[in-house]
């Protein structure tokens, strides 16, 4: 009996194929490799800078935090406050009479035209007094009082560029499950990736870079007016002018940030991240729209082949083996990063997700504008 399968069912294989060999070459020996040495060099300063607009009590969280991280060589603390009308300029002041590694850069306006952040980062940037570079964004914590420490050691890999990875706080409800997911994929991509020598974005909740490869790509010059990329459009433009990256994925030295609670909030975000994903490479445009765009079909093939009952038994075949592969590889680099979801919630999530993306997707080729804080 000759063997037989239709052609939607092709094409599910093709992307399930497509998905299970990204699973192979990226994400499972990104989560299997050796975890980063604990031990290393600590002998050069470095410079820690966190821009801010109105977020005093994020501050008072955050700051504390910051002055406690054990690094012997020495660090500064650079806060540029953003146009900001609460009470954070007296705050950061009152810091600096007691630590004098504390230092405040003020905006008071930014020119028109120009992102408001990538203005004001690069006024600290210039202000800062060491080489190397360690961002990360207000509504953040570091994971411990090592994070310093271990993102510095990335550099001696040797590299110019470190990515780190920034999870979100666990909350109750499904938001911040699917929240929590779409950042541990997205971090599992551009880890992964990196690590393979494929660079092509970072999140400035934690990067760290030279003062020499900010310069070297003149800073935010290429994309000043686009609100988004301060990050990613950052390390898109230093891979370019041939930076080396090193990624660092020790849990000591991840950050967490405050998840979106509602939506609407989830969705703004997401759109303005997204939106700089049209100025990066071609090659990397393919590589990460060959996966998301693998998993978009074959959700979509699988929903229409219910609808064909001949095809039902291949089709439970095809997806129970995609499926539980899937399900396997992020289980074991959600251990991997340290950033677990309930293992009986992956599928829900997975499917939910990929449909979300494709919404945004559309969204934002039908609708552009965007808003910043």
């Amino acid at each position: 009996m000759p063997f037989h399968l239709s052609p939607a069912l092709w094409l599910l294989l093709a992307c399930v194929l497509v998905q299970l060999a990204y699973a192979a070459y990226y994400f499972l020996p990104f989560a299997l490799r050796p975890p980063e040495p604990t031990d290393g060099p600590d002998e050069e300063p470095v410079s820690v800078l966190v821009c801010a607009h109105n977020e005093l009590e994020n501050l008072r969280r955050l700051l504390p935090l910051l002055l406690q991280q054990d690094y012997p060589a020495g660090f500064e603390v650079v806060l540029i406050d953003d146009r900001s009308d609460d009470d954070t300029f007296l705050y950061v002041q009152q810091l600096t009479q007691y630590y004098p590694h504390v230092r405040l850069v003020t905006v008071s306006q930014t020119p028109d035209g120009l992102s408001p952040k990538k203005y004001a980062l690069t006024l600290g940037i210039k202000s800062a007094r060491n080489s190397h570079l360690l961002f990360t964004d207000a509504d953040c914590i570091p994971a411990t009082n090592q994070w310093l420490r271990y993102m510095q050691r990335g550099f001696s890999q040797p590299a110019d560029l470190v990515l780190g990875y920034s999870a979100y706080a666990e909350e109750p409800g499904f938001l911040n499950k699917l929240i929590r997911f779409e950042t541990f994929l997205t971090g599992a991509q551009y880890l992964s990736f990196a690590w393979r020598g494929q660079p092509y974005m970072g999140v400035g909740r934690n990067l760290a870079y030279t003062q020499e490869v900010f310069f070297l790509t003149k800073g935010f010059a290429s994309h000043i007016r686009s609100l988004s990329g301060d990050d990613d459009l950052l390390v898109q433009d230093a891979v370019a002018h041939g930076a080396r990256v090193a990624v660092v994925a020790q849990p000591g030295a991840h950050t967490f940030s405050e998840p979106a609670h509602t939506w609407g909030q989830w969705w703004r975000q997401k759109r303005r991240h997204l939106s700089a994903g049209s100025r990066y490479r071609l090659a990397d445009r393919l590589r990460i729209g060959t996966f998301m765009g693998a998993n978009v079909v074959s959700y979509g093939m699988a929903i229409g082949l219910l609808f064909s009952r001949p095809d039902w038994v291949p089709l439970a075949v095809v997806w129970s083996v995609r499926t539980a592969i899937m399900l396997a590889v992020y289980h074991r680099t959600g251990r991997r990063l340290d950033d677990r979801l309930p293992l009986a919630w992956l599928p829900i999530l997975d499917a939910v997700y990929f449909f979300y993306y494709l919404a945004l997707g559309m969204s934002l080729f039908l609708y552009r504008t965007l808003r910043w804080k």
